[in-house]
């Protein structure tokens, strides 16, 4: 359980009676992870100003770029990487429990219990919806300016940002038992997630690591593609390239030396793979 809550991101909020909050984040290098692999219990809304890069929500994988909007369900695994030099988007987190009625109601057991209990889930990926960006960008608004009534303004307009997102971006409905299904994978992984992260240089067999979930490899290999998005070996490079970029950037060893330390025996291979997923050479970053 300690591992499996390593992956949990925690989340303050400046004012805990009032759970929602907004970040802007800016980025000016490509290839770079913005986030790693991580989960939490609150609803995440992803809107993207300028540039463009990969968010991956469990197994679905969406390109981003200026305009477009995504939606991480609570509980869910994400992860994003910048793929342009001027990134720019913010990030809305908000506890949904903040819209919870004290008398039980048609909105509150249709709705707002069924995603507070992370078995009514959303589309990730909204796309490019002008309704959606603006009653966003109107709680960014409400939330940077804190004039008298934001929170009324607030909690209103997230009404409607919700009601827009159910009339036409529900992925499905989960039955109880469908849910405890899902926390269980959830569970049963992120020790492997984390082991990936720390032990990313050394020889790592899908065998090892289905043991360590106690599964068989074929079991383990598909329920892996359905939680990240990718092959066990895809992930492990994406992991290792990710690293390899960092220290790049950050370090002053050589490309040899980096390909070692990051578990690639070639340094061909290693260019080769490099340039394939990052569209440079590793010996073009060492200028920047």
């Amino acid at each position: 359980m300690e591992k499996f809550e390593a992956l949990r991101e925690p989340m303050d909020m400046p004012d805990p009676h009032f759970p929602i909050k907004v970040h802007r984040n800016a980025f000016d290098q490509q290839g770079i992870v913005v986030f790693p692999h991580h989960f939490h219990e609150h609803l995440e809304f992803l809107y993207f100003v300028s540039g463009s890069a990969i968010i991956e929500c469990g197994s679905t994988i969406i390109r981003a770029s200026a305009g477009d909007f995504i939606v991480v369900n609570s509980n869910e695994l994400h992860y994003g990487v910048s793929l342009s030099s001027d990134l720019c988007y913010y990030a809305l987190i908000a506890d949904i429990s903040l819209l919870h009625s004290q008398s039980v109601d048609a909105a509150e057991t249709k709705f707002i219990t069924p995603i507070t209990q992370n078995r009514l889930l959303l589309q990730n990926d909204i796309g490019s919806n002008s309704k959606v960006t603006a009653s966003m960008l109107a709680i960014i608004h409400e939330l940077e300016h804190r004039e008298f009534g934001y929170e009324l303004a607030i909690k209103s307009e997230l009404y409607r940002l919700l009601t827009l997102l159910l009339r036409g971006h529900v992925a499905t409905v989960l039955t109880q038992d469908e849910y405890a299904e899902r926390m269980k994978n959830v569970e049963r992984f992120a020790p492997v997630f984390q082991y990936i992260e720390k032990c990313y240089p050394e020889e790592l067999s899908v065998a090892l690591l289905a043991g360590m979930a106690n599964l068989s490899r074929f079991h383990f290999s598909r329920l892996f593609k359905e939680l990240s998005g990718h092959t066990v070996t895809e992930y492990i490079t994406m992991t290792r390239l990710g690293k390899a970029d960092y220290m790049l950037r950050h370090t002053p060893l050589t490309v040899s030396e980096i390909a070692a330390a990051t578990g690639f025996n070639d340094i061909y291979y290693f260019s080769r793979t490099f340039k394939k997923h990052k569209k440079v050479s590793p010996s073009s970053l060492r200028g920047n």
